[in-house]
C-alpha cells in the first residue's frame, strides 16, 4: 500500500506542523511519557507539551531538552491551545487520575479537538460512566484492553479480530487500532486496514507508547485520523524491522525505535 507523508512546507515555523499535548506518565511509568512525546516529534510534529506530575517532568526533562512541560493543575485552561491531545500512556488509574481523565475528555469533546486515547486511558474509559467522547477520536487498544472496552473475553477478540475491531469503532464512534500481529485499523465507517509490517521486536514494553506518539504527531500535521493511524502503524512496523536488522529482534528496546523512525520515513519517501 502506498502511503503519503504530510507535506513539509519550507516557508514554515514550528506551529506550521502542529502542537501536541501529551497527558502521560506517572511515578512508576516515566518512560511512557518520554517515548510517546519524542515519537510525535520524530514524525514531524513541530511542538510537544507533556502534561504530567512534577516527578515525571523532572525525570523526562533530565533525558531530553526537546519537550515543553505543563503542570496538571493548568490543563483545563490550556486544552484549546493544541492541534491534538493524547492521553493515557503510563497514567495511573487511581481515583484522582480518573477524575482528571473524565474532566479532560468531557472538555475536549466540547472543544472539538482530535484525541488519541491509549494504555491506561483505555482502562479508565472502560470503567468510567458519564463520559462524552470527542467526535474526532482514535483509540489504540491491545486485545486485553479491547476486552475491557467491549466486555468480551480476550480469546474471542483474538479469534475474530476484524469483527471486534469494527465493533470497537462502532461502539465508540471512532477510529480503532487493534494492536497485535497484523494490527488492524478501522475507520468510523468500518473500512479495515490490516498492517503487514513489523516483527517480534515490537513485543516489548514501551512500543505502544511510541506508536501513540507517532499517531498524534501525524494528526498534528493535519493528516486525517484514519490515514494518520494507518500511516503510523505501517511506519511503526517498518521501524521495528529496521531496528531488528541492526540489533536483532531479541535486543531492540522501545527507546531504540525512536532512532529508526527517520530511516522508516526515508524508506517511504523513496
Amino acid at each position: 500500500m502506498d502511503f503519503k507523508l504530510p507535506i513539509r512546507e519550507q516557508n514554515s515555523h514550528k506551529g506550521t506542523f502542529g502542537k501536541v499535548l501529551n497527558i502521560a506518565g506517572s511515578e512508576n511509568y516515566t518512560g511512557a511519557a518520554y517515548l510517546s512525546s519524542l515519537a510525535a516529534l520524530r514524525v514531524g510534529c513541530g511542538y510537544v507539551t507533556l502534561a504530567s506530575s512534577p516527578k515525571v517532568v523532572s525525570a523526562v526533562s533530565a533525558l531530553t531538552p526537546d519537550i515543553v512541560y505543563l503542570p496538571l493543575s493548568e490543563l483545563k485552561n490550556n486544552l484549546g491551545n493544541y492541534s491534538v491531545v493524547s492521553i493515557g500512556c503510563g497514567l495511573s488509574v487511581q481515583t484522582a487520575t480518573a477524575i482528571m481523565f473524565k474532566s479532560v475528555i468531557n472538555e475536549l469533546a466540547s472543544l472539538n479537538i482530535p484525541v488519541v486515547i491509549d494504555a491506561s486511558g483505555l482502562t479508565l474509559l472502560s470503567k468510567i460512566k458519564g463520559i462524552t467522547l470527542p467526535e474526532k477520536l482514535v483509540i489504540t487498544p491491545h486485545p486485553a484492553e479491547a476486552s475491557r472496552l467491549l466486555k468480551v473475553e480476550v480469546e474471542k477478540i483474538l479469534n475474530k479480530p476484524d469483527f471486534y475491531v469494527k465493533k470497537l469503532a462502532k461502539t465508540y464512534n471512532c477510529v480503532a487500532v487493534l494492536k497485535g500481529h497484523n494490527t488492524r485499523v478501522v475507520s468510523v465507517d468500518g473500512e479495515v486496514y490490516v498492517n503487514n509490517t513489523g516483527n517480534s521486536a515490537l513485543a516489548k514494553a514501551g512500543s505502544g507508547d511510541v506508536l501513540c506518539g507517532m499517531i498524534t504527531g501525524f494528526i498534528a500535521q493535519g493528516v486525517e485520523l484514519f490515514e494518520a493511524a494507518k500511516l503510523a502503524v505501517f511506519l511503526h512496523g517498518k521501524t521495528g524491522e529496521l531496528a531488528a536488522n541492526a540489533l536483532t529482534e531479541y535486543s531492540v528496546l522501545a527507546s531504540d525505535l525512536l532512532n529508526f523512525i527517520p530511516k522508516a520515513i526515508a524508506d517511504v519517501q523513496n
